[in-house]
């Protein structure tokens, strides 16, 4: 399956959820992103039951605090 994940065309085999997603791009702190797919920002408690599909978007949101 081909998907577009930040902005960038990839192929994996099969269907994945998201929290595979997230594993199998070695996702840093997976607790702390954000996952946007087709647009919709998803509730992280789906992450285990949503599956990314062929030609769907996804993007890694990091939000970052700061500043004085």
């Amino acid at each position: 399956m081909k998907i577009t994940l930040n902005g960038n065309v990839v192929e994996f085999e099969g269907g994945l959820t998201v929290a595979e997603l997230l594993k199998k791009e070695d996702v840093d702190m997976p607790d702390m992103v954000s996952v946007e797919l087709n647009g919709e920002i998803l509730d992280r408690d789906s992450f285990g039951d949503q599956l990314v599909k062929d030609g769907d978007t996804v993007e890694f949101l990091y939000f970052m605090g700061g500043g004085c």
